[in-house]
Order: C-alpha cells, then structure tokens, then sequence
C-alpha cells in the first residue's frame, strides 16, 4: 500500500453543492477501488490524502491531476505504508470552518491555511489531528 499526499490551488467556482458533488463521486469511486483518504478544502486550496493500492492510488492520483478544478498540483508525501491512517473513510472531507488558527500555528508558519508553506509531514500530521476532530463517515 501506498500514501500519496498533494496540494493544489482551486481554479475557482466552488461552492457547497460543488464540493458535495465532488465527494460524492470520490466516496463512490473510492470505495470500488478500496482506496481511502481525507480531503481538506478551502476557497483557494485542495490539501488531499490517498490510501491504497499503488495502481489505484495512481489512477485516481492522475484523474485528479487532469482534472482542469485544480491548478499548481504539488506532491508533499508518496510513500510505501503498512497501515492506513483514514480506514474509515472512502473519503473524509474537511470544510476550511474546521481549520483552526491553532492548527494553523501547530503544522505550518502562519495562522492562514497555507498548505503550499508546509512540509509533507507537517500536512500529513494536520491531516491526522483534523481527522481526530471529526466524527468517522
């Protein structure tokens, strides 16, 4: 198994339904393909999670990055893994009401979620303190 962890900018024109949309075909196509993961939003950044089976990770992976949604796509973690960390999610999500100034400060340099300014451990372990924040989906 495989995580792959990016960030992208949004190329605008998101709103609740879009995001809804959205993760209603990540949870579907997810699930079928038992990959599993998190997406955080805001109006300008996609930070995601992919966990899975190398081929299905990649396949989604390069969907994603041929998807004209998202622009200046940047890979923080890709790593082999022996345990998933978002099991019980086809796919969590993360509203950017939920990121805090205080997890800001915690993982990155600035109270603003900037993921571009974070390491990709850093995004990896926000990722993980948000998903003990939320209930399981």
């Amino acid at each position: 198994m495989v995580r792959l962890l990016y960030i992208s900018k949004t190329n605008g024109g998101f709103n609740s339904d879009g995001i809804e949309s959205i993760l209603a075909s990540a949870r579907k196509n997810n699930e079928k393909m038992d990959v599993t993961g998190m997406l955080c939003f805001s109006h300008k950044y996609f930070m995601q999670c992919l966990e899975g089976d190398r081929d299905n990770v990649n396949k989604i992976y390069h969907q994603i990055a041929n998807d004209e949604r998202h622009s200046d796509i940047v890979i923080l973690q890709y790593s082999e893994i022996f345990t998933r960390d978002f099991s019980e999610w086809s796919m969590g999500y993360v509203p950017d009401t939920s990121i805090t100034k205080e997890l800001n400060l915690k993982y990155s340099n600035t109270a603003e979620f900037q993921p571009y300014l974070m390491a990709g451990e850093s995004a990896h372990q926000f990722l993980l303190s948000l998903r003990d924040s939320l209930p399981s989906i």
